[in-house]
């Protein structure tokens, strides 16, 4: 069997990779790596948790002893490497934790990939998944393109602009198979509820406060999460060596009017009165340095490989909504402890 390294395995998308991969790749052992972070949930992965071409392994990434060891017994022939610190409000409290994950973390994991396979490349792919944060803002016309120049505003897309110009630099410098992928505002089932979509779900379900930083005027490219999970396989299989690909789910929405559509959503499914849950909105402090639009351009990525979306964003949509509420007693494991103190200091909402 193949090894392969999935690091971030049990986090939001990188889950939804290790499932894709367990299911569709039998000849492949999968690796999942993750530290278990906040982010981090085994639950995530309960399904497949007991088959016997998948091992979880507990650990950072960071640490550079572990991860030569990590690499040396198991001989992994790919690396998929997905874990990362992401959300821009964290970076902005502690941009050093953003530096130390990102940045240090990913070049660890070039420098055992290198001494692991020393020289003999041949079927092996390091894989670097990144975001579209790392090319900066748009106007109201235009798209990211895998030519637009990186202009990160934030540390966290700073880090990752910085991760991706190790992982390239490691293919031009020593000429490690190597591919990158720049994709745009995931959503689905499994995410973490600090993020807009499920932080959303969590307080109209309960009553609370929708938090919306400034207007909600900012413009997001969403990517449903089972999409993404099949443009990294494909990428990760026929991409070409070197090469970087943008994956974009062409649903360009403001982020007021995404919260408004989730709002009507929800009071259909929970049998609320029409816009009752609209009454939740709350403007709060706009985000430091908050771009205004991100837009992708996938037809690389459409065009060379054939993937595309396969849902528009209200089908997807209604798709997460069920399986939030479905799955209450997995949102209850997670909103409690650490995540209500950074929720309540974040938004300074109770």
């Amino acid at each position: 069997m193949k090894n392969i390294l999935i690091t971030g395995g049990a986090g939001f998308i990188g889950s939804h990779v290790v499932r894709r991969f367990l299911k569709n790749y039998p000849d492949y052992h999968i690796f999942n790596l993750d530290k278990l972070t906040y982010a981090g949930n085994l639950a995530n992965l309960r399904d497949v948790e007991n088959l016997s071409n998948y091992t979880f392994v507990k650990g950072d990434i960071t640490d550079a002893d572990f991860i030569q060891r990590l690499f040396k017994k198991h001989q992994f022939e790919g690396v998929v490497h997905l874990a990362a610190e992401s959300h821009v409000d964290r970076s902005i409290a502690n941009p050093m934790e953003f530096i130390t994950t990102n940045v240090v973390g990913t070049v660890v994991l070039l420098n055992a990939s290198r001494e692991c396979w020393n020289g003999n490349y041949e079927g092996k792919r390091f894989y670097h998944v990144s975001t579209d944060e790392v090319y900066g803002s748009l106007g109201d016309t235009g798209y990211f393109t895998e030519e637009t120049r990186y202009d990160p505003h934030s540390p966290y897309s700073a880090s990752k602009a910085s991760s991706d110009h190790m992982v390239r630099a490691y293919h031009d410098t020593y000429g490690l198979p190597i591919v990158i992928s720049n994709c745009s505002n995931n959503y689905g089932s499994h995410h973490f509820p600090e993020k807009l979509i499920p932080l959303a779900i969590n307080n109209i379900q309960n009553n609370k406060p929708i938090p919306v930083y400034g207007k909600g005027e900012n413009i997001r490219d969403w990517l449903f999460v089972e999409d993404h999970a099949v443009a990294i396989d494909v990428i990760y299989h026929f991409g070409k060596n070197g090469d970087t690909y943008n994956v974009g789910g062409h649903n360009e929405w403001k982020n007021i009017d995404l919260i408004h559509l989730l709002c009507d959503i929800m009071d259909r499914k929970l049998k609320r009165n029409p816009g009752a849950s609209r009454e939740l909105i709350t403007y709060v402090k706009d985000r430091a340095g908050h771009d205004l639009r991100y837009a992708i351009d996938s037809s690389k990525l459409q065009r060379e490989l054939g993937w595309k979306p396969s849902l528009q964003f209200e089908e997807g949509l209604e798709k997460t909504v069920d399986w939030y509420l479905a799955n209450q007693a997995w949102m209850d494991e997670i909103t409690t402890g650490d995540y209500q103190n950074y929720y309540e200091k974040q938004y300074q909402l109770r």
